[in-house]
């Protein structure tokens, strides 16, 4: 078991620090608005592009939100939905309904109307805010299941504004007497699961939950937060991770710069250039295959191919005693001048940190980024922890690892190789759902759904999911992901989906990487083909069988993949094959491409 000290007390609610910020520093930058649209929210200065809100003018903008929510008739508990893109009003809705009291309920802005009308049913919202004209159309069409709901407003009409001009007729104080009501222990938002599976599950976290997990991660990584950072956050807020980082960033008065155009993120980072970033480690693979091709292109490739050895390698020694030895550090030097700055550069040039999240980010990857000057903090942690449970920092790191539990976390392993959890970070329980709340705990513990081990300093290891566990018909178990990351790694494979449970042997499915194709296609002479096209041709299937060959090269021979399949296109959000997070939906591509399993079995 590996336990540390609660460092952080907590009485208040989360919107008291925007009004000690506007005391304490009024005048510094707590948020940057990329060509912000002032049709949606106004901006304080005349002209085009960016433009900056204080921690003064974020304060006078909750209040003038809060206001018009009093007015509006919202009760301390009302749950609102909260339907938007990566955006400054989705901080700002979200940072008003806490200090009136109410409850904020995220929806990713790509869900369904099916998925939206149960989120907002189940929690029994009164009120959405939505951000574009096709969300508004979506949720009308849903008002007759959803008779709680009594106002929506849409964040591109204008209606932040009306409602905040509204506003004006409830007295100041009404606003200042609800805030300092809100106390730890309240509901401050219901978080429902993405899901691979299943319905999603309204994750309950309380004002004490959220303060104790941020006050804690931050004090942890104080190289990252602090008055002085920037980030620019691209990840849903909807998600749990990246409100974690927003949440951070408002308590440590860092600056964040909202960014909705995930498309462009690269565009945004040359153009802020934060002192650190954060992304799920498809992200960090997307910016290696792109680094690599880039040189490949140029007829660098072979340099390429030797700052990847010199940066693995330097990664590696600098968790020796002795460290990087003199000639490694000469050819350290070298590929920095080379290489290691144009990546840098790419993000800005002056990020020397990454926090990554979401899922597990390969350990030769990791490696990688460290040596290339980027230090790429992994941690872990479930919605249902609010949501960070353990991590590594730039002072105490163990690539291959999620890192150490942070103050106040308790973390276990049961028989079964689960990990356990607990502490005051833990959410109280499922909204509306008793019995996924008791078939969750066992004696007080949490139980993750994940498999993993602790090392004798009480860095956490995370091998896989329980429930993707596969057992084949040798009895043998497999955790997937491991064989799935060495296959990914080729440049080649956007995804790769492990089939087998209860099978005689492991096939995959494997799809080809849409900004590697056209390059790949060219270079065999088929410059219009679709990978529907050329799926079976001997060509690419030898590519990928490489990419397979290597990959069981690291593993047992009973988790060795003996066939694979080329999906005719990649998986996607769109398609209902990914999570908003990019985890891959097994039962659903499992179910789509069951003929295509099937072939692989042939008469097994």
């Amino acid at each position: 078991m590996a336990v540390a000290p609660v460092v952080t007390d907590v009485e208040l609610g989360l919107a008291e620090v925007v009004w000690h910020n506007a005391e304490r520093d009024p005048d510094h930058a707590q948020f940057v608005r990329p060509d912000p649209d002032p049709r949606s929210w106004p901006v304080r200065r005349s002209g085009q592009g960016a433009t900056t809100v204080t921690c003064r003018q974020f304060r006078d903008d909750v209040q003038a939100v809060a206001r018009g929510l009093v007015a509006a008739g919202l009760q301390p508990g009302d749950r609102v939905g909260l339907m938007s893109r990566t955006r400054y009003e989705w901080t700002l809705v979200d940072y008003a309904l806490w200090s009136v009291g109410a409850v904020t309920v995220p929806v990713y802005d790509t869900s369904s109307a099916d998925q939206l009308s149960w989120i907002l049913a189940d929690s029994g919202a009164v009120a959405c805010v939505v951000e574009t004209a096709e969300h508004a159309a979506t949720l009308d069409g849903l008002r007759g299941a959803l008779p709680a709901l009594a106002h929506t407003w849409q964040i591109d009409a204008g209606d932040l504004i009306r409602l905040a001009g509204a506003g004006r007729a409830v007295d100041v104080g009404q606003v200042q007497a609800r805030r300092r009501h809100v106390s730890a222990g309240d509901i401050a938002t219901i978080v429902y699961t993405s899901g691979t599976t299943g319905r999603p599950k309204g994750c309950v976290l309380t004002h004490g939950n959220i303060a104790l997990d941020v006050g804690n991660a931050t004090a942890a990584l104080p190289q990252l937060f602090h008055s002085g950072a920037s980030t620019v956050l691209f990840l849903p807020l909807a998600h749990a991770f990246a409100r974690l980082v927003q949440v951070g960033m408002v308590c440590t008065r860092a600056t964040m710069v909202h960014s909705a155009d995930i498309g462009g993120v690269l565009n945004q980072l040359r153009r802020y250039r934060p002192t650190f970033v954060l992304a799920v480690p498809r992200v960090f693979e997307k910016i290696y295959d792109r680094a690599r091709r880039k040189a490949a292109d140029g007829h660098r490739g072979w340099l390429f191919t030797i700052a990847d050895r010199v940066a693995v390698r330097y990664s590696r020694a600098l968790d020796t005693r002795a460290g990087p030895r003199p000639p490694l550090r000469l050819a350290h030097l070298v590929c920095d001048v080379l290489l290691y700055r144009k990546l840098r550069a790419a993000l800005g040039g002056r990020c020397r940190a990454a926090i990554v999240g979401g899922a597990p980010l390969g350990e030769r990857l990791a490696h990688f980024f460290r040596g290339a000057g980027l230090t790429v903090v992994e941690g872990y942690g479930l919605t249902e922890t609010s949501p960070a449970l353990t991590a590594n920092t730039p002072t105490a790191m163990r690539i291959g690892t999620v890192g150490r539990p942070l103050p106040g976390v308790e973390i276990a392993i049961a028989d079964d190789g689960e990990i356990l959890a607990r502490g005051p970070v833990v959410f109280p329980g499922y909204w509306n759902n008793a019995e996924a709340t008791r078939e969750t705990f066992t004696d007080g513990w949490l139980r993750t759904g994940d498999l993993g081990d602790l090392d004798d300093d009480g860095y956490l290891r995370v091998t896989g999911r329980k429930k993707d566990i596969i057992v084949t018909a040798a009895g043998k178990n497999v955790a997937p992901a491991p064989i799935e990351d060495q296959v990914r790694a080729d440049p080649l494979v956007s995804q790769c989906v492990l089939i087998g449970d209860g099978r005689p042997y492991l096939v995959a499915l494997v799809t080809v990487d849409p900004q590697a194709w056209p390059r790949w296609r060219a270079a065999h002479g088929h410059p219009d083909a679709s990978v529907s096209d050329l799926r079976d041709s001997p060509a690419l299937r030898a590519a990928i069988q490489n990419a397979i060959d290597r990959a069981n090269r690291a593993v047992s021979h009973a988790e060795q993949i003996k066939k694979f399949r080329v999906l005719p296109r990649d998986l996607t959000e769109t398609d209902g094959e990914l999570t908003p997070t990019l985890k891959v939906r097994r039962a659903v591509v499992q179910e789509r491409y069951a003929a295509d399993i099937d072939a692989l079995y042939g008469g097994h």
